[in-house]
């Protein structure tokens, strides 16, 4: 019996903590950020180095992605990528998961994704974003 009520229990909050959002984009998002013509530019996010030339990420959805790129005794250059609501997850939650869906998505951030209408953010998927960098203050060698 105990056993059948914590089945139930587990799959009742399964349903009901859902939404669209998260089951199709996640709370995170994958970032490949490339620095166009400076494969020795040394790449931060949020003030962590996390790469030279390219670099990988994992990234929360709800906040803006801030990059800032070095090299050597080139001006730093800082570049934010915005974010901006996903409405056809929102539309989907408010019909498929209602005022609970909502709730999860936005407490989530799944609500959100990267600004592809950046021609320098290109969507691959709904988890995968590359972000391009023009480091123009910095000449090529």
């Amino acid at each position: 019996m105990k056993k059948n009520l914590v089945l139930v229990v587990g799959l009742f909050g399964m349903l009901t903590l859902n939404s669209c959002g998260v089951i199709f984009g996640g709370s995170k998002y994958h970032a490949n950020i490339i620095v166009r013509d400076h494969p020795n530019a040394d790449i931060y996010v949020n003030g962590d180095k996390i790469g030279t030339g390219s670099a990988n990420g994992l990234y929360k959805r709800d906040k803006r992605l801030k990059v800032e790129v070095k090299q050597n005794d080139c001006p730093p250059l800082t570049k934010e990528f915005d974010r901006k609501f996903r409405t056809g997850n929102f539309i989907l939650s408010c019909v498929g998961f209602g005022l609970i869906g909502l709730g999860v998505d936005l407490g989530t951030g799944a609500a959100y994704k990267p600004d592809d209408s950046d021609p320098n953010i290109t969507r691959e998927t709904t988890k995968d974003f590359t972000f391009k960098i023009d480091y123009t203050g910095c000449p090529t060698k």
